[in-house]
């Protein structure tokens, strides 16, 4: 939606990839935290509120009128897709420890591309009927649902507890009066902050860009405030006025205990270095792509999301499934398998997606796109996997929040912002190219983890018996 937004908003193409680049960007800054959470809390409590919180904020975006409000409310929708990643990917983790879990993890992976594909179907089609701000606020209404049915999982490692909001509230020793208390500083100025750039936009216009640097100043200040009085109250031994509680002082060493993880697990290294390059290119294709197809062949933007949705849905469940079949598949013979799977899906896609940016022909466009995005698709289920393969399952899920954290940072929250960025100089037929590229590179990035699965792999399972017994 984003043309549609543009004209009604009097965007740039910058501004436009700045929308896209404020979700992920606070959806990387709270995965990791939330990551930790689930490794201490209750699991369900988290995906059950990330997704609530997720679809009021969709909705809530239909109802701004300057591009300040829309970033708001896009940042937010981040926090509640950071808090359902880590939390979602962990449980089906533990669900499936053993051969199959590369599939299964592709099956919950399926979910990306179905819902983006669904999202950017049911967006165009509203928005082409209704408007965008229909179309928002109309997407955002199935996550409640979901967010229901979450309440209903049996938690496979962690001790039932019917879900409810009180249940809820209790299970992440969170009290309203209590984040009232310690975010005092940061919630009152962040309010005078949003009130202030809402004023000065409708004074100045969008474009002055005076209401996002205020926002931006009293945020941080009060972020600033509220970091420097619990260290005030820790200096004089007043600790239970802060929330570092000796269980969130345990979850802090999990936290750094994941850190150290990383940097000594080399397959890990390679895989967030490698992710950030994928999320750079595929990411940044899934939210330039319906704009480029419109501009390049005289498209609305309802018809170039309808044949990007059309096509990019068969495609990218069939590929997410079919990279989770052949890594198991592989695995009969190598334990390298979901590596190879991973690498072989971009060293086989990432050419053809380079040269589909130089095709003018619809008709030759659409058939190699379908081919090119299955391949593209075949990492995210083994992806997952080989983390969960090389980390302990105590601490999975704060890995995941740390690698969510890493590759959205270091990928798509640059990517978005820096196609609108060429797009304005040098036209979108010449941005965009630079996104395949970029993933082709990842999955090349992504052989260094050839050497070194195995052996972190093994490590993991502790030591053979001959080497207990020192052969």
């Amino acid at each position: 939606m984003f043309e549609s937004i543009k004209r009604d908003l009097s965007l740039t193409d910058t501004q436009l990839g700045w929308l896209g680049a404020a979700y992920i960007l606070v959806f990387s800054v709270a995965a990791l935290p939330f990551g930790v959470i689930s490794d201490v809390k209750s699991r369900k409590a988290v995906i059950a509120g990330g997704t609530a919180l997720f679809s009021i904020f969709t909705a809530l975006g239909g109802l701004v009128t300057s591009f300040t409000q829309l970033f708001v409310t896009r940042a937010a929708v981040g926090i509640g897709e950071a808090a359902y990643g880590p939390a979602s990917a962990s449980m089906v983790a533990d669900y499936f420890p053993g051969r199959h879990r590369a599939f299964s993890m592709s099956v919950l992976a399926a979910g990306v591309p179905v819902g983006g594909v669904l999202g950017i179907l049911l967006g165009g089609y509203l928005e082409g009927i209704y408007g965008w701000r229909v179309a928002l606020m109309t997407v955002g209404l199935p996550g409640l649902f979901c967010a229901a049915m979450v309440s209903r999982l049996v938690d496979p490692a962690r001790e039932e507890v019917a879900l409810n909001f009180r249940n809820v509230v209790r299970q992440l020793e969170i009290g309203v009066r209590g984040v009232v208390r310690q975010l005092a500083p940061l919630l009152i100025l962040s309010a005078v902050g949003l009130v202030g750039a809402y004023l000065l936009s409708l004074r100045f216009g969008t474009e002055s860009k005076i209401d996002a640097a205020i926002a931006g100043a009293a945020i941080g200040l009060g972020a600033i405030l509220t970091i420097w009085r619990w260290v005030r109250l820790l200096r004089t031994d007043r600790r239970a006025e802060t929330p570092f509680t000796p269980q969130l002082e345990g979850a802090v060493d999990d936290l750094l205990n994941a850190g150290r993880t990383v940097l000594r697990t080399p397959t890990l290294v390679y895989i967030f270095i490698a992710g950030a390059m994928i999320s750079f290119g595929m990411n940044g294709l899934v939210g330039w792509g319906p704009t480029f197809l419109a501009r390049e062949f005289g498209l609305t933007s309802g018809a170039a999301a309808a044949l990007l949705g059309k096509w990019g849905l068969l495609s990218g469940v069939l590929g997410a499934l079919a990279g989770g079949v052949l890594a198991d598949w592989l695995r009969r013979w190598t334990e390298r398998s979901r590596v190879i799977t991973i690498a072989a899906g971009f060293l086989i896609g990432g050419p053809l997606a380079v040269w589909l940016m130089t095709v003018h022909d619809l008709a030759v466009f659409v058939p190699w796109f379908v081919v090119a995005f299955f391949f593209l698709s075949w990492y995210n289920g083994p992806m997952s996997a080989v983390i969960f393969d090389v980390v302990p399952a105590r601490i999975g899920s704060t890995v995941v929040g740390a690698y969510l954290l890493f590759i959205h940072l270091a990928g798509d929250a640059i990517a978005l912002p820096l196609v609108g960025a060429l797009s304005d100089k040098f036209g979108i037929e010449r941005a965009v190219i630079v996104l395949p590229i970029v993933s082709l590179l990842g999955g090349v990035v992504m052989l260094g983890a050839m050497r070194t699965v195995v052996r972190d792999m093994q490590r993991m399972q502790g030591p053979t018996e001959a080497e207990v017994i020192g052969v």
